[in-house]
């Protein structure tokens, strides 16, 4: 990792901080190992990294110093960024195929390429009136949220367990903790995701591997084009949207340190107790109030 990047990782950690008479140390000098060493894991793997969450994931912990092998079906997209970034491999790989699945499977468990850190980002949603969908689009997307996921946590974990040591981020949303009429397969998918990643992480913690669930609310990336909501941009105001430094900054730290869920935002997190404290019917109602509206 070259030296400006180091000293923008020390800036994100709270290094140079103005002292209290408001003067400003100097960066110190460091080495990319010292660095490197500010996360537990030393190597990753990201699926879903030709955009949004995932590509930002995958520059910021290039940018760390972690190599990081980037997952996606867009081929171009990928070399693009392995272009752009030095320290990134390149795999594709659609995930909504058995062949894909079982293509980044193999990788996760080379023994002679260990991965610390395994990211499961890709997904999709699909709004509208549940009967008026596309049934086949509808099954992709429980294949690639669902099924997908669930194959390459198993292989992680399947090297992860056994050697005492290893890190994963499973990408959920904040739509897993209520009912979401009109993305009611997307919200469903997530709340799999979730209550799979909390049952793992008891799972697996007593032989030292962590399960992380990340589950942001709001974002700008594709999903909204993707998912048909970009409705979203004008009907949700400005301080419900989440920055994208704000997720990534949040997940990197939630899964070093071993947290079971992390939940970005200080808006979301109120909003998750109150909807942990809400009947199941309130939230149900609300829900198609709030998809009404």
């Amino acid at each position: 990792m070259c030296r400006d990047a180091a000293r923008s990782r020390l800036l994100r950690l709270g290094w140079n901080r103005p002292g209290a008479d408001g003067s400003t140390p100097p960066v110190v000098a460091v080495t990319v190992a010292e660095v490197v060493a500010s996360w537990p894991f030393q190597s990753a793997l990201v699926t879903g990294a030709s955009s949004g969450i995932g590509e930002a994931l995958t520059r910021r912990l290039v940018a760390d110093g972690v190599p990081v092998v980037a997952v996606a079906r867009r081929a171009d997209r990928l070399e693009a960024l392995a272009d752009d970034l030095a320290g990134v491999e390149v795999l594709v790989a659609d995930l909504e195929t058995r062949q894909g699945q079982d293509l980044v499977a193999e990788r996760i468990t080379d023994v002679d390429r260990p991965l610390d850190l395994v990211v499961n980002n890709a997904g999709f949603g699909t709004s509208g009136a549940f009967a008026e969908l596309d049934v086949d689009r509808l099954s992709r997307e429980i294949a690639l949220n669902v099924d997908a996921l669930t194959r390459l946590t198993h292989a992680a974990l399947g090297v992860m367990v056994p050697r005492g040591r290893g890190w994963l981020l499973n990408v959920s949303s904040f739509a897993s903790f209520q009912p979401a009429p009109r993305l009611a397969v997307y919200a469903a998918t997530k709340a799999y995701v979730t209550s799979l990643g909390e049952s793992l992480h008891e799972e697996v913690k007593a032989d030292r591997a962590v399960v992380t669930t990340l589950c942001p609310g709001l974002v700008r990336t594709e999903f909204q084009s993707v998912s048909n909501t970009g409705h979203y941009q004008t009907h949700f105001p400005d301080a419900v949207w989440l920055s994208m430094s704000e997720v990534v900054d949040a997940a990197l730290d939630g899964v070093a340190k071993g947290r079971a869920l992390v939940v970005p935002g200080a808006l979301y997190r109120s909003a998750g107790w109150a909807i942990g404290i809400t009947p199941r019917w309130l939230r149900r109602v609300a829900s198609g109030l709030v998809q009404r509206s």
